[in-house]
């Protein structure tokens, strides 16, 4: 799976507010090992993305 901006998540979200996003889904979703930084050692980097892990697909594909 291709790696993603914070922009282009938000986006197929169809979500706006950039600090609500990142605490009520991506921040859950790193915590709980279902995406994952590109840029681990430097979470601003304007370069970062994000992807997501097997044990994310693993959530994914059971929730369906």
């Amino acid at each position: 799976e291709k790696s993603k901006s914070l922009k282009e998540l938000m986006e197929e979200m169809g979500l706006k507010h950039r600090p609500t996003f990142s605490a009520n889904y991506l921040n859950p979703a790193i915590q709980n090992h279902w995406v994952e930084m590109t840029i681990p050692g430097n979470p601003h980097s304007p370069e970062q993305k994000y992807r997501i892990t097997i044990t994310g697909k693993k959530v994914s594909k059971d929730s369906s």
